[in-house]
């Protein structure tokens, strides 16, 4: 072995070997998004294999970068399920773009810990700067005071944490809420399609999952505010004290959203904290002609939104806003003798949340955003919605499926409903196995859920390399596998 190739005994990788595999890794990079169509969507491998063909123990002595990228190609790439593929249309696919990459690649190069202005000002202000350029691209109420966490499950987090400090002559900061006779039951309010973080949240504050009550919801699948006010008042009568309604704007399932001008009266009539998961559709607010789903967004008290979902920002991005950044700052705000900023008047993201290390996230909104511009991002999630509709209208066009909830966004829930299949069991069973049919291809994946009790498939257009050859493929290869499920059928029967 060569001299210059022998792992330093102390120090760090060497620049000019660092700046040779850089190059090699951006090279690696380029050519996977630039051939990712290659690989199957879906990897056809079992539980357990990669695990196996990972060395048994970690090495003694350091190895050469090249046997890194060798097990990288032969090892990892088996069992990759490839989210930046324009073929992958399950769940909200998170799709990272080439700035957003490079953001990434800065934020480990300087390594910063942003938890206090003075740890790394560029960080607090820049974070700062985004959060302003995201309320002007949303168009959302001036005094909605942001801050970036990971996801809308850490951000859904903060705000339930923000609306039981609202609560503060429980001084529940201060003594706690368990053991505690002078404590009534605390009530959190959802509807039948939130989605689950809330329900994590609630079980990790202390609230117990009897404290939520799911309100029904309409034939698109929206919560229905009078129905709302019938359980708030319900529950003031029998010793519950309403805590926290949230609401959703582009639900998991569906993409339903909740009428959040109603909902936001109720709450302010009943001082009851308005929390909004808008994680996924939130960015579709971008357009001039989706501002409806934020009709009445002035009176909520705290709003989630997810870049990462569906504005090609690499995963972790969520953005919470909050009307009342000093009561969510009163429910984490502590500190210690070394990180002592409390006769500072600037700004400490520490203390707005349980989190105290904190990345240079807003480096890739600040790349993002500057390369495609707003009106870039706007003509790509435009496009989307637009190939969501196409896509839905090739559905009520066959007779042989069946279109579940409106279209508003980039998701498409249907179900298969062949002519002699009649009981609701025999159409979830014959679904299923379309679905698993379609992702056993590796040609295309798809995710499913439940509405009304029916088994229903779900496709979501919204990644960045996803255009409309690869949605009609998408429609050609369902199409195909419906008839070989058909056939099968008849075979056995």
């Amino acid at each position: 072995m060569k001299t210059e190739n022998k792992i330093p005994a102390f120090g760090d990788m060497p620049v000019d070997k660092f700046k040779e595999n850089g190059y090699k890794m951006i090279d690696w990079i380029a050519n996977y998004l630039s051939e990712i169509e290659k690989y199957p969507v879906l990897p056809q491998i079992k539980y357990g294999e990669i695990k196996n063909s990972i060395q048994k123990n970690p090495p003694l002595t350091g190895e050469m970068t090249e046997n890194i990228f060798t097990d990288l190609d032969e090892v990892l790439m088996k069992g990759i399920t490839h989210w930046n593929h324009p073929d992958f249309m399950a769940y909200f696919n998170s799709t990272s773009s080439g700035p957003g990459i490079l953001a990434e690649l800065l934020s480990a190069g300087l390594n910063i810990n942003g938890m206090a202005w003075h740890t790394c000002p560029s960080a607090t202000e820049l974070e700062e700067a985004m959060i302003i350029w995201y309320r002007k691209i949303f168009n959302l109420p001036e005094n909605f005071w942001g801050i970036v966490y990971d996801t809308a499950s850490t951000s859904s987090f903060h705000a339930i944490s923000a609306a039981r400090e609202q609560l503060s002559h429980l001084k529940i900061r201060e003594k706690g809420m368990a053991g505690r006779n002078d404590v009534p039951r605390l009530r959190i309010y959802t509807s039948q399609e939130s989605h689950f973080s809330i329900d994590k949240s609630v079980v990790a504050l202390g609230f117990g999952l009897e404290s939520i009550k799911k309100i029904p919801v309409d034939n698109k699948f929206r919560m229905i505010s009078g129905k709302l006010k019938e359980a708030i008042e319900d529950d003031k009568k029998n010793g519950w004290l309403p805590c926290c309604v949230v609401a959703t704007v582009g639900t998991t399932s569906s993409t339903s959203v909740d009428p959040v001008d109603e909902i936001g009266t109720i709450c302010k009539n009943e001082n009851v904290w308005l929390h909004v998961d808008a994680a996924y559709a939130g960015t579709a607010s971008i357009l001039p002609e989706m501002q409806w789903i934020f009709k009445g967004i002035e009176k909520a008290d705290s709003l989630v939104i997810n870049p990462h979902k569906w504005m090609f920002t690499p995963i972790d991005y969520s953005l919470l806003f909050t009307m009342k950044p000093e009561v969510l700052k009163r429910a984490f705000n502590l500190s210690s003798e070394y990180l002592d900023t409390s006769k500072d008047k600037l700004t400490n993201f520490m203390d707005y949340g349980i989190q105290l290390g904190r990345r240079f996230r807003s480096l890739k909104p600040w790349f993002i955003i500057r390369y495609f511009g707003v009106e870039g991002l706007q003509k790509r999630i435009r496009e989307h919605i637009r190939l969501a509709k196409l896509f839905a209208g090739w559905i009520e066009d066959n007779r042989e499926f069946e279109l579940i909830s409106p279209v508003e966004f980039g998701v498409v829930c249907f179900r298969a409903v062949p002519e002699k299949i009649n009981s609701q069991e025999a159409l979830d069973a014959f679904n299923k196995n379309l679905l698993e049919r379609i992702n056993q291809t590796g040609k295309l994946f798809l995710s499913h859920t439940k509405l009304d009790g029916k088994y229903v498939i779900r496709i979501c257009i919204s990644g960045l390399r996803t255009q409309e050859e690869h949605v009609k493929k998408a429609w050609n290869l369902i199409t195909d596998c419906y008839q070989e499920t058909i056939k099968k059928i008849r075979r056995f029967n």
